[in-house]
């Protein structure tokens, strides 16, 4: 357990993410993690309803991972991918490229989610400067849309009601359409469609891609949209010459209940970004994966190469893990494991649905969502979820639920109960003096 000294160091001198270090938010201390659970120093467990923000899909302590973590080690942990090469990256790529969605055929290795969103930005201004258009210096995207917390991920997240708003006057200045309002199970209305044909009409000469996340925007409010959105956005991509950038770094390997969300519409872009669970929650890793066309057209260019190269990039220790995790995937129970999740979290939602203090629910494969009338004091439900043996992380008005894969029925009952409890108590729904927003 934590001594008291440890714990005073870490509320004076450890910032948490999105949280004051002058009025710090409770944190609890966790000294071991397994299966579905998380347990406290002080002995108590916890049914992860998060997935550690949605990365560790197949729970914790997995012994196939841990043992492919144990093999490479012994091997070698890490060595520079300039000019050097190893099994570990070769297999992994060879992975990607045959589960991606057709014609995305070249990948670069990236240390972070975040990462792969600034590669992907630099390759699309360099893929145009190689074609001397350099008019084409503005990137459009989706008001509600959360793509990462560096600064070119910063300037294609929501400019007015993101988190990344105090930083508007450093940011490039991109195009900005409404979010699409049609629901996950309904075609694309005549309003999106006007919006989408006149915002790639006006603009289409200066905007060098589209990107956004597809049928799941996640940290901009969890909302779920048609597919046809994104048989339009690839429609009018091919028309007006503009690339179509999908960040699948929350939805992708299975979440939403195909393998990847673009899959729901059939549509292949001409680069997505992954990570979160490509490790199966082990280590920080991702990729941006491209077209040959686009790597071609980069590399054709005054550079003569993609001016980009993380240190860690292709790390073999994340490479190997990685591996292991979509050889789970490949065994196909993922399959099975989201459908059940997906009716759990239906059934358990029903009641919740009519609770006064609830806008609406929804849900789409592994993931369920309360939208509450109310912002949420984060700190009070979440006092309260730990004292009924669950942990789910709200932000603003949203409590979520994003389990492992590998949740059985009586866990997902559990955090779906807790959800219903907390509801019941007004002093958890309290206006936030301080910005808590999760990524």
């Amino acid at each position: 357990m934590l001594s008291d000294s440890q714990k005073k160091f870490d509320r004076e001198h450890i910032w948490h993410p999105y949280t004051s270090l002058t009025n710090p938010m409770p944190v609890y201390a966790v000294e071991s993690a397994n299966g579905v659970k998380l347990k406290l120093d002080d002995g108590r467990e916890l049914i992860d309803g998060m997935s550690s923000w949605w990365c560790a899909i197949h729970g914790y302590n997995h012994p196939t991972l841990n043992a492919a973590l144990q093999a490479q080690i012994s091997k070698m942990s890490h060595v520079m991918f300039g000019g050097i090469t190893h099994e570990p990256a070769i297999e992994l790529c060879k992975r990607l490229v045959d589960m991606t969605p057709v014609g995305l055929e070249k990948v670069f290795l990236c240390d972070s989610g975040s990462i792969s969103v600034e590669v992907a930005l630099k390759m699309t201004f360099q893929y145009w400067h190689s074609l001397g258009k350099t008019e084409k210096g503005k990137l459009l995207t989706i008001k509600k849309g959360y793509h990462g917390d560096t600064f070119g991920a910063m300037s294609v997240c929501d400019p007015e009601g993101g988190m990344h708003h105090l930083f508007a006057p450093m940011l490039p200045q991109h195009v900005f359409m409404k979010e699409p309002t049609s629901s996950f199970a309904e075609g694309l209305n005549q309003t999106e469609q006007d919006e989408l044909e006149n915002t790639f009409k006006n603009h289409h000469h200066e905007i060098a891609a589209f990107i956004l996340e597809p049928i799941v925007q996640g940290a901009g409010g969890m909302r779920m949209y048609s597919p046809e959105y994104l048989v339009k956005a690839r429609e009018l991509c091919d028309r007006y010459d503009v690339l179509l950038i999908f960040d699948e770094i929350a939805t992708g390997f299975g979440r939403t209940g195909e393998l990847f969300a673009a899959n729901h519409a059939d549509v292949s872009p001409d680069i997505m970004c992954v990570g979160k669970a490509l490790t199966g929650g082990m280590l920080t890793m991702a990729a941006t994966i491209c077209t040959s066309k686009v790597a071609e057209t980069v590399c054709a260019g005054e550079a003569g190469v993609f001016m980009h190269g993380p240190t860690f990039m292709a790390n073999p220790l994340a490479c190997a893990v990685s591996i292991a995790s979509l050889d789970i995937l490949a065994s196909g129970a993922w399959k099975e494991q989201v459908r059940n999740i997906e009716s759990w979290l239906e059934s358990g939602f029903k009641s919740l649905a009519i609770n006064a203090n609830v806008k609406g629910v929804r849900v789409l494969g592994a993931i369920g969502v309360v939208e509450c009338k109310q912002d949420i004091d984060t700190a009070e439900i979440q006092k309260y979820f730990v004292e009924k043996g669950v942990w789910i992380r709200p932000f603003r008005n949203l409590i979520y639920l994003m389990p492992p894969y590998i949740a059985q029925e009586e866990d997902i009952a559990k955090l779906c109960a807790a959800i219903g409890g907390s509801l019941e108590y007004e002093h958890h729904f309290k206006l936030k003096t301080t910005v808590e927003i999760e990524q």
